[in-house]
């Protein structure tokens, strides 16, 4: 009988929202719904919490605001920086580990030997309010990279990068790659190697009283679906 209590218990709950970009192929709109495999995830996480969940897809700056104010109740996929920690409650268990690579024009003259400050005569184009890890966003700062353009999502990053309006287009490995495939940019484009990092991300909640607890019981369950086998086949489903 207990196995029923978390199904009974979520019956008459109004579902957590969880907010998030578009990012294939870890979290994407399809139709009416939300895919993909940080989704799948995170669904089956949350399903063996016994608690509904509604998964929205915004541009990334909208839902990062609507998880810091409370107007969300979670968000994912995302990097650990010290300013989001001090206003999300970060989840300890990594959702999923991320490559972050740079992509160039076939035809551009651009080696790259992992020195980031080898590259500051480039202009970059970056997602509006995404970070892609501590390296790159330090060599921001220190001016070691010029951002030229500031895209709303990752297809139209990868648009301004053939139409030349930057030189360097920095993204998650697999989803540039994703994005690469769909518009047929294969031979176009080529990924510059060594990757910058390699980086979790996570799901993190809002600080509010009411989900006092849930970032224990989210970690709880991640973690049972990776000794179970589970999450491993979730993400097998990713393309290499």
């Amino acid at each position: 009988m207990s196995l029923l209590l978390p199904a009974l218990a979520s019956a008459g709950e109004k579902p957590l929202l969880l907010v998030t970009l578009q990012y294939p192929p870890y979290q994407y709109q399809n139709g009416d719904e939300v895919d993909g495999v940080a989704v799948g995830i995170v669904r089956e996480a949350f399903r063996r919490m016994g608690r509904p969940v509604h998964v929205a897809v915004y541009p990334w700056g909208r839902s990062l605001t609507m998880a810091e104010t409370g107007q969300a109740d979670a968000i994912f996929t995302l990097y650990k920086t010290p300013e989001r920690e001090v206003r999300l409650d970060y989840s300890r268990q990594v959702l999923i580990s991320q490559a972050v690579s740079l992509f160039v024009l076939k035809d551009a003259a651009i080696g790259f030997d992992g020195r980031l400050n080898q590259l500051a005569g480039y202009r970059f184009g970056v997602v509006r309010a995404v970070s892609y890890g501590a390296v790159f966003d330090e060599a921001v700062k220190r001016g070691d990279v010029r951002i030229a353009e500031t895209a709303a999502s990752g297809e139209q990053n990868m648009d301004k990068l053939l139409a030349r309006r930057f030189d360097i287009l920095v993204s998650n490995r697999l989803g540039a790659w994703d994005i690469i495939r769909r518009q047929r940019a294969e031979g176009r484009v080529r990924e510059l190697q060594p990757p910058i990092e390699r980086i979790p991300s996570y799901l993190a909640f809002a600080r509010k009283p009411e989900l006092a607890g849930l970032r224990d019981r989210f970690d709880a369950a991640l973690e049972a679906m990776r000794l179970d086998g589970s999450y491993a086949r979730l993400l097998a489903a990713v393309p290499p």
